[in-house]
């Protein structure tokens, strides 16, 4: 059961994953155009600075994914009912504290943006900030049960959820844009959408799951050891604010909004490049745990990394190497020609954060083993002298000097420095790890530089969407086929071939 809601889980992530690239082309041009740069570049800023709140996560939500699947494994049914009351506490106070200090940011938005910011853009933003506040504020407590129904690996009902907030969130969304209504109507939808989402995931976790919460046995002993486990999850989501967040308010400082709302965008296709390896590791840290509470070795370790890397490679190679290709039309035709700068800062952003997406799965190992010390430490130092560069960097030479910056810290630290730790600590062979993607490349390296000869000849326009969609397509039938052929191993290529050949079936038999 548990392995079929794993690949269910998958196949629905995709689904979502090719719903959030619809709606983003279809739909956020569409916002774009009716928000305008400085509406857009203003909700950007404001959701930067809401979002620095939400590391006060402290990690906890991972940890009870985590100890879920271990009490889960070890049969200790009235240990997870305990911690489940903990945590509920805990999150009632951390949703006040977040409430508090997002009050305060509000009421302190012309002292940190004045400089920058029109009268009216100060007012807008105090506005977007109290909703934004009160929505991360019952995140917290609420949130819970969405960690409750990830550690028991029931990511149909989840997914499924997820897919139809997608569609009727955008639904609301166009009708209101139509009707005039800009930022701070976003902030409101998502707030009620989110409370709707909270919602169904408490009647599940009661109906389906029957989980319940004791409170009162508040375990201090216990409560340290998860509080150090959650510690490096800690740090590792101030390493991410760090990295993308920081920038907008760099900006907005520096340039205004206008230029945040060209790096939100950047970041935006950065996320969803995210989404495409996210997808697989994300469904994996229950069945990881189980597997170290167990006793797996550090082979079977390895060979779940390097097999499920393969797979993530399979999926980020073809989307970097499209956008190589296309996606400076692409933006210049999705976002529009104002936000042209945004093409070489997401290029920076793909090519650096396709090594961490590829290896994701070991962050989901680290996080099992409880050995994210030296990962955090290491990410949080170095994104620290990451962003302190990218200060100067950015007053020097803008966007560029901001992205620039931030690839090549990513690729230090999680290109590097993270993989001899993989290598020589945690005992994953990356050494074939990398050996296995080299091979893999050679198909995807050829058939891009060839394209590349053949854009620049001259020979080819790209300079409307139908030109956009019938080269892009083109080109992906060629690169599949290439990579298919002498990028897969049979593994793979059985993935590919098992769904086709059950279509095949049913149509044979109608």
């Amino acid at each position: 059961m548990a392995v079929n809601q794993i690949k269910a889980g998958v196949v629905l992530n995709y689904i979502v994953i090719g719903l959030n690239a619809l709606v983003g082309l279809v739909y956020t041009p569409y916002m774009l155009r009716m928000m305008g740069q400085s509406e857009y570049g203003l909700y950007s800023l404001a959701a930067s600075v809401v979002a620095y709140l939400t590391i006060m996560d402290f990690g906890f939500g991972n940890a009870i994914v985590r100890y879920t699947a271990k009490f889960r494994a070890e049969g200790k049914t009235e240990e997870q009912y305990s911690m489940f009351g903990m945590f509920a506490t805990l999150y009632s106070v951390i949703g006040l504290l977040a409430l508090v200090g997002g009050l305060i940011l509000s009421m302190n938005v012309e002292n940190l943006f004045g400089a920058t910011m029109t009268p009216t853009e100060v007012s807008r933003a105090k506005i977007l900030l109290a909703i934004m506040t009160f929505n991360l504020a019952i995140s917290f407590p609420m949130g819970i049960y969405g960690f409750i129904i990830t550690a028991y690996e029931d990511f149909i009902f989840q997914k499924t959820l997820n897919i139809v907030r997608i569609l009727l969130n955008t639904a609301v969304m166009v009708c209101l844009l139509h009707f005039g209504y800009k930022a701070v109507a976003m902030v409101v939808v998502q707030t009620v959408f989110n409370l709707l989402t909270f919602v169904a995931n408490y009647i599940y976790c009661k109906r389906c799951i029957k989980v319940r919460f004791i409170y009162g046995r508040f375990r201090w002993g216990f409560f340290k050891e998860i509080a150090i486990y959650s510690f490096w999850i800690f740090l590792n989501a101030i390493m991410d604010h760090f990295y993308w967040s920081t920038g907008q308010l760099i900006l907005g400082v520096v340039s205004g909004t206008v230029a945040v709302a060209v790096l939100s965008v950047a970041i935006q296709l950065k996320n969803m490049y995210y989404t495409f390896s996210l997808a697989i590791s994300n469904v994996f840290l229950p069945r990881v745990t189980s597997m170290v509470t167990t006793g797996a070795s550090n082979t079977e370790m390895s060979d779940l990394f390097i097999r499920v890397g393969r797979i993530q490679y399979v999926v980020i190679a073809y989307v970097l190497s499209v956008f190589i290709l296309f996606g400076q039309q692409f933006v210049n035709m999705w976002a529009g020609q104002e936000y042209s700068n945004a093409y070489i800062i997401t290029l920076l952003f793909f090519a650096a954060t396709g090594i961490p997406l590829i290896q994701n799965l070991g962050m989901t190992i680290l996080q099992a083993r409880n050995q994210m010390k030296y990962r955090s430490i290491t990410i949080l130092c170095v994104s620290v002298i990451g962003i302190a560069v990218s200060i100067p960097m950015t007053r020097l030479y803008g966007l560029q000097g901001f992205g620039w910056t931030i690839a090549i810290a990513v690729v230090l630290g999680h290109g590097i420095l993270l993989n001899i730790y993989y290598q020589r600590s945690i005992k994953l062979d990356i050494l074939r790890f990398w050996k296995e993607i080299l091979k893999m490349s050679v198909g995807p390296i050829v058939v891009v530089c060839a394209s590349l000869v053949l854009l620049h000849s001259g020979k080819i326009d790209v300079n409307s969407v139908e030109q956009l969609i019938l080269w892009g397509g083109l080109f992906s039938v060629v690169y599949m086929a290439v990579f298919y052929k002498f990028s897969m191993n049979d593994y793979e290529r059985h993935l590919v071939l098992t769904p086709i050949n059950k279509l095949r079936q049913k149509f044979a038999h109608l």
